[in-house]
């Protein structure tokens, strides 16, 4: 028989944890019911609010007085909800999502009610529902939700470690198994299988590899390419080795039969002195401007960066660049005790032709920042 027992759970304190968090969001701001959307496997925001990973587009419905509903696609992925979710209320969403959707609200009667939305909710779902209900209003509470989120539990603590784990042991697999010859897109090959046989899953695996005297690429690249590695490259990589909904990330530089030029030493001198200094600062009541501000000394190094500077786990805020690199619209965040942060200057070359990536994830405490990684902190020389 297939059991909840038999996969990764949060228990149940914890997600009734979430929920009340969820009602006390939903107090704050006055609304009467929140609209939830997701869509995807591991759709965030469903499954941190009912322990089922989602499949396809889902919604769920929370009211102040009312046992909360899970509306989802697809039909035939209804019988794993119904196993995995914590919402036991799982309804199939019929052959229209948006018409499912509001046919809930309607049977809640909440025609003329104050609702919060969450997710990136399709326009044509959103206007058929905003069309039906003229008299309803709707307040849109992403910021908020996603803010709420920042502050991990230790049950989520506890995965992201894992999920970490298994990201340290997919780059030491990089390490062992890169060889002249092979193509670039043959690496993920040597690096899923570390999450795999763990009940695992790949994240991202961002990588670019190059000449180290013909540089052409400042930043790790989505996409990768059937270039074959050669003697004298670099590979720079930003890679994410995830668990049941939480990723790990972690950023180092590869080369091929040996070590940095002089160029690229310098390069990673100073994103490991970037990365260092942040990771030093950062700790319960730092503030984002701060950190932006520390950033500072990649510029005064005459270097830029490319990627984001500092994002929280998964995605999540804060999410920040350095000062003369702004380019978020939010607001100063301050950084607080159980914040999960990944810390990755992607230094590069003013031209664009020359970049690397350096960091890791960090739990954010009292006193500063504790690593969720332990592979070494080093350029990677792999043989040639």
């Amino acid at each position: 028989m297939r059991e909840s027992s038999q996969f990764p759970r949060f228990s149940k304190s914890e997600m009734t944890s979430r929920h009340a968090s969820v009602r006390k969001l939903m107090d704050q701001n006055n609304v009467h019911t929140l609209l939830v959307y997701g869509a995807g496997r591991y759709a965030s925001e469903i499954y941190w609010l009912t322990d089922w990973p989602g499949g396809r587009e889902a919604y769920v419905l929370f009211q102040r007085d009312e046992e909360p509903v899970l509306l989802m696609q697809l039909y035939n992925h209804v019988p794993m909800a119904r196993v995995l979710s914590v919402i036991r209320d799982v309804r199939w969403a019929g052959a229209n999502t948006g018409n499912g959707a509001a046919a809930l609200l309607q049977e809640r009667d909440l025609s003329n009610k104050k609702i919060g939305l969450v997710g990136a909710i399709p326009h044509t779902q959103y206007q058929k529902i905003r069309d039906r209900f003229p008299q309803a209003e709707f307040v849109d509470l992403n910021g908020k939700f996603r803010m709420l989120r920042t502050v991990k539990s230790q049950e989520e603590i506890d995965r992201l470690r894992f999920a970490s784990k298994l990201t340290d042991q997919s780059m030491q697999t990089l390490a062992e198994g890169m060889k002249p010859g092979m193509r670039e897109d043959e690496l993920p090959a040597l690096i899923e299988p570390a999450y795999l046989k763990s009940g695992g899953y790949a994240g991202i695996h961002f990588m670019t590899s190059m000449p180290m005297r013909e540089p052409h690429f400042p930043v790790p690249s989505q996409y990768q390419s059937n270039r074959r590695l050669q003697r004298g490259d670099c590979l720079i990589t930003e890679i994410s080795g995830a668990y049941w909904g939480y990723s790990g990330q972690i950023h180092r530089t590869y080369s091929v039969g040996e070590g940095p030029t002089p160029e690229w030493k310098k390069l990673h001198d100073v994103a490991v002195e970037a990365f260092e200094l942040l990771a030093g600062s950062i700790k319960d009541g730092t503030s984002t401007r701060e950190a932006e501000e520390a950033a500072e000394i990649i510029h005064r190094r005459g270097y830029s960066i490319y990627d984001d500077l500092i994002h929280g786990a998964s995605q999540y805020p804060p999410i920040i660049q350095s000062r003369t690199t702004a380019r978020h619209e939010s607001g100063e965040v301050i950084f607080r005790e159980n914040m999960v942060i990944v810390i990755q200057p992607n230094v590069i070359t003013h031209d664009e032709k020359m970049g690397l990536q350096f960091g890791e994830t960090l739990l954010v405490g009292k006193n500063g920042c504790e690593s969720l990684n332990s592979f070494r902190r080093e350029w990677i020389v792999c043989e040639g």
